[in-house]
């Protein structure tokens, strides 16, 4: 029974360069996690805004949208190794930056919205290069399970991130927590060069614009793909509460307990990662998606109602799980059903519709704190989220009624994967 719920290790005893990429992005997203607690406190220390911690959304948002789109062009047409290694430099020189910033007398603070920028256009260039070369790497029926361990990569990091950065900051200073940032990116690039090298497909196009139309083309005849893009969007755009949390820990007189916010979300969602067994044999995707996005609305809105500090802990942590289950089955879907040719392109798209909202739930949260209340803020966001998932279940039929036992384009890629020989260590 309980080895039924563990993860399913297949693609890290199958492949090497499975292996690798998890460790690189593992280390990777520990140092992120810290500079994304980091950050906000700064900004939060030299401002005592609501609404420019929330700002940190808008100057990474077109950014986001632009690079996205191009770095899907660029993963089809590039080699993706080599792309992901020259982003994870430049995102290292960017935690440099921010470090010799907060070692000077008087940090200021147009720094740290132009490194939020930069930093947003090199993730939003190498997201599409990683969330298509490791559909590559493992073989077909393994991809529900890779997408487990790599959400499990994630969550680790954001659980052990922002808890040492609440300490880290509290007692050491911003300085060590973007310096260790820096550490874990020189790190991650040892790994990624090791790395088998991953050329283009010889039908993928070069990136251009109308590269870049032909896979919103194809995105927009798949409705079942386009409903889980709709389906992230309007969750995290309507509820994430991140750019409001300093200040809800003030609220609740518990400067103390800011780190562990932070880390709540991703602690659920390494609980789930640590028990998704069950995934693999899970079949309805797209209604697991519509149901985790209703849970994770709920879960914000009953946080924002208590008083009390561990019971908001408790429930952030309930809501990061259900989100985790909803970011399994939306990777399951769509790399089980996208053609390789086509697969950065679509992760540009996917990109945009997990990354934007996030960005646009910062500004909404931290707007609407500064006008009506940090509380208002969080409980308005997640009841509309879970009202708009009930509207958006009977708007989206194809993705409600998804099986990958029988959806044409999961059987196509099955067929055609089971013709050739699967990538192995």
């Amino acid at each position: 029974m309980i080895r039924a719920l563990l993860p399913d290790l297949s693609p890290w005893q199958t492949s090497v360069d499975f292996r690798r990429l998890w460790k690189s992005g593992l280390i990777s997203n520990f140092g992120s996690f810290l500079t994304l607690v980091a950050l906000p406190v700064q900004l939060k220390d030299l401002t005592e805004s609501t609404a420019a911690v929330g700002a940190i959304g808008a100057v990474e948002l077109l950014p986001l949208i632009v690079c996205g789109l191009y770095g899907g062009a660029l993963a089809d047409a590039l080699d993706k190794r080599k792309l992901i290694g020259w982003t994870e430099a430049g995102q290292g020189l960017l935690s440099a930056a921010l470090l010799l910033n907060a070692l000077l007398p008087r940090p200021t603070v147009w720094p740290l919205y132009a490194v939020a920028a930069l930093s947003s256009a090199l993730g939003s260039l190498q997201r599409p290069a990683l969330d298509s070369l490791w559909p590559r790497i493992v073989a077909h029926a393994d991809i529900p399970a890779a997408a487990s361990l790599n959400s499990l990569r994630w969550t680790v990091g954001g659980v052990a991130g922002p808890a040492l950065a609440g300490v880290v900051v509290a007692y050491a200073g911003l300085g060590w927590a973007y310096a260790a940032d820096l550490l874990t990116f020189a790190v991650s690039v040892a790994y990624i060069v090791r790395i088998a090298p991953s050329p283009a497909s010889h039908e993928a196009a070069k990136p251009s614009l109308g590269a870049i139309a032909e896979g919103a083309r194809y995105a927009l005849s798949r409705k079942e793909l386009l409903g889980t893009y709709v389906v992230d969007l309007a969750a995290m755009s309507l509820a994430m509460p991140l750019a409001v949390l300093p200040f809800l820990a003030d609220e609740l007189h518990a400067d103390w307990s800011l780190g562990l916010m932070y880390a709540a979300l991703p602690a659920g969602s390494l609980l789930v990662s640590l028990t998704s067994g069950w995934a693999s044999r899970i079949h309805r995707h797209g209604l697991m998606v519509v149901l985790a996005a209703t849970g994770w609305g709920l879960a914000v809105a009953a946080a924002g109602l208590c008083g009390n500090v561990w019971l908001v802990l408790v429930l952030l942590t309930v809501g990061g799980g259900f989100d985790m289950v909803s970011g399994i089955f939306r990777a399951a879907m769509w790399n089980q059903t996208i053609p390789d040719e086509l697969r950065g392109r679509l992760a540009g798209i996917e990109l945009l519709s997990y990354s934007v909202g996030p960005q646009l739930g910062q500004v909404r949260a931290g707007g609407l704190a500064a006008w009506a209340g940090v509380r208002t803020s969080v409980v308005s966001g997640g009841l509309a989220c879970a009202g708009a998932m009930g509207l958006l279940a009977l708007c989206l039929p194809r993705l409600m009624t998804y099986d990958a036992r029988t959806n044409e384009h999961a059987v196509r890629m099955r067929e055609q994967r089971a013709a050739t020989t699967p990538a192995a260590g």
